[in-house]
């Protein structure tokens, strides 16, 4: 799976879409009960477990994916809100003092 691929994953469960989680949890444990490492009741029950979890806090699910969305954006060297708010203060008090001297000069 691709960096892009991930990313939109990811996306896609911080807004709250756990279908896609289900789905990725179904295959590997098919994929288990297939290869002999567990049986249908307990993957079964385990999906079901751990589908009640997500579904129960889902504030906490949401946080972890945020925080997580953060670190990856942070690590492609996304800035962040408040970085970008700094540099539209520093540019346009740069434009004032720009002004400023245009004036001085044309007085």
């Amino acid at each position: 799976m691709d960096n892009n691929d991930w990313l939109r994953q990811l996306l896609m469960m911080g807004v709250g879409t756990t279908s896609l989680v289900a789905e990725k949890i179904k295959e590997a444990t098919d994929q288990w009960v297939k290869d002999g490492k567990i049986d249908s009741e307990r993957a079964k029950a385990f999906v079901d477990d751990l589908m009640g979890q997500l579904n129960a806090d889902p504030s906490n699910f949401q946080k972890q994916m945020e925080r997580q969305m953060k670190n990856i954006l942070q690590d492609l060297g996304v800035p962040r809100q408040s970085e970008i708010d700094e540099l539209r203060g520093r540019i346009d008090r740069l434009e004032r003092q720009i002004r400023d001297l245009e004036n001085k000069l044309w007085r």
